[in-house]
């Protein structure tokens, strides 16, 4: 049987083949309430004695997390190597950011009219879709019956996805009746290009397919003076995400990603890094490289939100990984949590933003949200990511609305799903820095190559709810 011990602290190893592959194997006897070390770090306690070579998982492990935790700041900070000037053919648009797609957007105020917009969709596609990159809209089921902070959410959320660079022009598609209506969310979006932005109330004409038709034929027209010009690779936004892992996630394709976000980073671009559930256990990590000891105080204030949100539901904080990642191989939610954080590398963390900011502070930005994949990625797409890194062990074909780059922590997985997966991470595991290949394939992304989602129509969003619906 092979195996990799990650640490030199490690008294697991990850087993490399066999049924169990991306479990973990004793390397010596541990004893009961001994911890388990993996990452060189804690993942758990055993929960009783096990010898070496046994299989260690969630029959023999349990977590140390429980309650909050006090921090203290501990600065550690990594210089990052300098990077070869690199650019990429994008769209800058008239605000000066700058979109890797030349696409119109139809943002729904309302679940109401997810119905018309998928119809109008359909029949811009067949009538303009040829004079653009599509035409596509995004279902979901709120903007009315909401109260408080949900419907703020919901127009942060909508707003993002609305001043998108990726998109040359939008319809803001609205019923009439909504909370969310539309003399109300343009109050949200403030000031807007009347000539990128095309807002219509389905209520207000007799036939709203005709009129909607016709606005996107405008907004269409207007996205025609958008030409790829050269951009520095600087004005490029990055999500990182992962889902559907498995115990082979945080040694073959989050530490790639890790990789490659530092090389993104040292060249004057951003990454952003989301799913705080997923960081618990493993927070630390991440405070210590903050830039300094404000955006440390927000980060606390991002991890001990979060939990408090649990918390208010009557919720275990720690109540995570789910079936699919436990039968992946991962065992708790240190576990989970040390392997997630790969994804963010190296650099200092520069700032720490909600649902709906975009980055203002260049580098690695932490984005408030669960872990969930659809409710994430469109979180990080509404914070401005040009295209998502997006990692897994299991496989799903979920997308943003954004190219949705699928890395395969695994040779098999990237054998048996070539229609899911964009990138295959498996020869990592053997050594392999795939690094450069990863950043290359990002820079054709940027210029234009589609992803597995683009090509599939896999484009979904889904808006964080934690709330009364009326």
């Amino acid at each position: 049987m092979k195996t990799l011990k990650i640490n030199e602290k490690d008294n697991v190893a990850v087993m490399l083949d066999g049924e169990l592959r991306g479990h973990k194997i004793a390397l010596t006897d541990i004893k009961e309430g001994q911890d388990i070390i993996k990452y060189g770090y804690s993942i758990g306690h055993a929960v009783c004695d096990i010898k070496k070579g046994e299989h260690v998982h969630t029959h023999n492990i349990k977590t140390n997390l429980s309650g909050t935790v006090e921090y203290t700041y501990n600065p550690i900070h990594h210089e990052l190597p300098a990077q070869p000037k690199r650019t990429f053919m994008g769209y800058v648009r008239e605000n000066g950011s700058v979109g890797i797609r030349n696409e119109i957007w139809i943002v729904n105020t309302v679940g109401c009219v997810n119905k018309t917009s998928e119809m109008l969709a359909r029949e811009a596609n067949i009538k303009y879709g040829g004079e653009c990159d599509g035409i596509f809209n995004f279902v979901h089921p709120f903007g009315c019956s909401q109260l408080g902070d949900d419907q703020k959410t919901t127009q942060a959320v909508l707003k993002g996805l609305v001043n998108h660079p990726n998109a040359a022009g939008v319809l803001v598609l609205g019923l009439g009746c909504e909370n969310n209506n539309i003399p109300v969310f343009r109050e949200v979006l403030g000031e807007i290009n009347e000539n990128r932005v095309k807002f219509m109330s389905a209520q207000e004409y007799e036939d709203e397919i005709e009129q909607g038709l016709k606005l996107i034929g405008e907004l269409v027209e207007y996205s025609k003076q958008f030409k790829r010009h050269s951009c520095d690779i600087s004005e490029l936004v990055i999500g990182l995400k992962c889902g559907g892992s498995d115990g082979f996630s945080g040694l073959t394709a989050n530490p790639l990603i890790g990789r490659v976000s530092d090389k993104l980073i040292a060249s004057g671009a951003s990454t952003i890094l989301t799913e705080v559930p997923e960081m618990f256990g493993a927070e630390t990590i991440l405070m210590n490289r903050c830039k300094n000891e404000a955006v440390f105080e927000k980060t606390v204030h991002l991890i001990n939100d979060f939990k408090d949100y649990f918390i208010r539901h009557n919720q275990v904080v720690y109540e995570n990984p789910s079936p699919g990642n436990k039968k992946g191989g991962i065992t708790t939610l240190e576990d989970k949590s040390l392997g997630c954080v790969q994804k963010s590398g190296s650099a200092d963390v520069a700032d720490v933003i909600q649902i709906g900011e975009s980055v203002k502070n260049k580098g690695l930005n932490l984005l408030t949200g669960p872990g969930n994949d659809i409710v994430a990625v469109t979180n990080l797409t509404a914070s401005g990511c040009n295209m998502i890194l997006f990692s897994t062990g299991r496989g799903t074909p979920v997308g943003a609305p954004v190219p949705t780059v699928k890395i395969a922590t695994n040779t098999p997985l990237a054998e048996r799903k070539p229609h899911w997966i964009d990138f295959n991470a498996g020869p990592a595991i053997d050594g392999e820095n795939l690094s450069d290949e990863l950043m290359e394939y990002i820079i054709s992304l940027a210029n234009g190559e589609k992803t597995n989602n683009e090509k599939n129509g896999y484009r979904e969003i889904s808006i964080f709810k934690d709330g009364v619906v009326l």
